[in-house]
């Protein structure tokens, strides 16, 4: 199974870093194909080092862009012209979609994500791995939406945990299991 994994180009607190080492290991551990966005930095340097340290195999996706901070020992490495056609291109070739804590890409990457699945254009499990209630906040705003009446009627199964459409894992242990469970 391919797991899409968003995460950020940055370097991040540690409590963070030591999640996405343990949820790349696991990705590798189980036999899984962990497509990435591509870069050689940051969060996203640290799941592929983990992936690839317990024998997994990676795909990056990066844009032209940034191709001087790509990986250069991906398995595989596809670029793309723009952000729209790398995110479309990692829906493309994923079972299942994880979004560690991010910042803007990471938010952009997931929400679009999320509102594909609201309107049918994908079922693959869509976790948010929710390392020490960092989408705490994404949970609450969900919340909110729904009660003060914006979103619609096939937004009604979507909260208050927003299940069906995305799931928040709070360990990567959680994350791998709800993946085994819910992808084809």
């Amino acid at each position: 199974m391919n797991i899409c994994v968003f995460c950020s180009a940055q370097d991040v607190p540690e409590k963070y870093q030591n999640a996405a080492r343990e949820f790349a290991a696991l990705i590798a551990k189980s036999g899984h194909t962990l497509v990435w966005g591509g870069s050689n930095v940051g969060t996203m340097k640290i799941i592929a080092d983990a992936a690839q340290a317990d024998g997994g195999k990676i795909i990056g996706i990066d844009v032209e862009f940034l191709r001087h901070k790509a990986r250069q020992n991906a398995d595989e490495m596809i670029f793309t012209a723009d952000l729209g056609e790398r995110k479309n291109m990692m829906l493309e070739r994923s079972d299942a979609i994880v979004a560690l804590p991010g910042g803007i890409g990471t938010l952009d990457e997931a929400t679009e994500i999320i509102a594909l699945r609201r309107h049918d254009k994908h079922q693959k499990p869509t976790i948010f791995l929710n390392t020490d209630g960092f989408y705490d906040g994404m949970k609450t705003q969900f919340k909110r939406m729904n009660d003060e009446g914006f979103l619609a009627s096939i937004d009604n199964d979507v909260v208050p945990g927003l299940d069906s459409v995305a799931y928040f894992a709070e360990t990567p242990v959680d994350a791998m299991r709800y993946i085994e469970a819910h992808a084809n």
